[in-house]
């Protein structure tokens, strides 16, 4: 059997590829790599540590906006943080006017927020104060 080292990346599909890199920048600290790739299809990678978004460009100029629970889709994909960053990320999201919303899931506690494209995004800590 073989073994996975880990999630490599998620793919998005985005209305403005420069707009999502500065958001995932600006908002949770993700770097520019593998700038190399330069095709009109190619994505830009917002990266973190080991993991990262792809961010590919819609196809059409009116993309559909994601659906509820209702479909069978990606609901959220999350980032782990430790409990200090977990509580800063909330005071640097209340002074940047960034709605999000508090989940205590008894294991972890979370907050969901949304990018420019309406993807939802988990910030998550298992270390529960």
């Amino acid at each position: 059997m073989f073994q996975i080292i880990g999630l490599d990346h998620i793919a998005l599909t985005v209305r403005d590829q420069e707009r999502s890199l500065e958001w995932y920048h600006q908002i949770l600290g993700m770097e520019r790599r593998h700038e190399e790739a330069k095709g009109a299809d190619d994505p830009v990678f917002a990266c973190v540590g080991d993991s990262c978004l792809a961010l590919f460009p819609s196809e059409t100029t009116d993309p559909l906006p994601n659906p509820g629970h209702d479909v069978i889709t990606m609901r959220h994909f999350a980032f782990r943080l430790d409990w200090l960053n977990f509580e800063r990320a909330q005071v640097e999201l209340r002074k940047q006017d960034i709605p999000f919303r508090f989940a205590d899931h008894t294991i972890a506690h979370s907050i969901y927020l949304s990018d420019p494209d309406g993807h939802r995004v988990e910030l998550t800590t298992y270390e529960l104060a």
